[in-house]
């Protein structure tokens, strides 16, 4: 089974920090998040953030930025979700995201489900910067 991440962004309307569970998937050793629904909330709060945001994993808090992939790069990297994300794989297609868990499937979502890079980032100084989770 896959580490279970927990992406922190500070929410768009309240400023207060959202938390949802996400899978990172790597490919040529670079991280990327999928936002697996068409307008989910967590990826148009990293949008208001200007991609400012934290990633956890147990104790493990990592700062990053991410950067959104223009669709023709997303494709290589979309091919890798079912192989390395097989649950969320079967959840996208469960909901009708999807029709079928195969590479070709997910590199149709280019251009319909965002692809973030992940990119560490040096942690915010203290009451520096109105996006930064603190």
């Amino acid at each position: 089974m896959p580490t279970l991440h927990v992406l922190t962004v500070r929410g768009r309307a309240t400023g207060r920090p959202r938390s949802t569970p996400i899978t990172v998937v790597t490919v040529n050793n670079n991280r990327y998040l999928l936002e697996g629904f068409p307008g989910a909330d967590w990826a148009a709060n990293v949008r208001a953030a200007n991609g400012c945001a934290q990633l956890s994993v147990g104790d493990r808090i990592e700062h990053i930025d991410l950067t959104e992939l223009d669709p023709s790069d997303a494709i290589a990297v979309l091919r890798h979700w079912p192989r390395q994300a097989a649950t969320g794989a079967r959840i996208m297609r469960d909901a009708g995201i999807i029709n079928d868990i195969t590479p070709d499937a997910f590199a149709d979502l280019a251009g319909r489900c965002t692809v973030f890079r992940i990119h560490t980032a040096a942690p915010p100084e203290h009451g520096k910067g109105t996006n930064a989770v603190q």
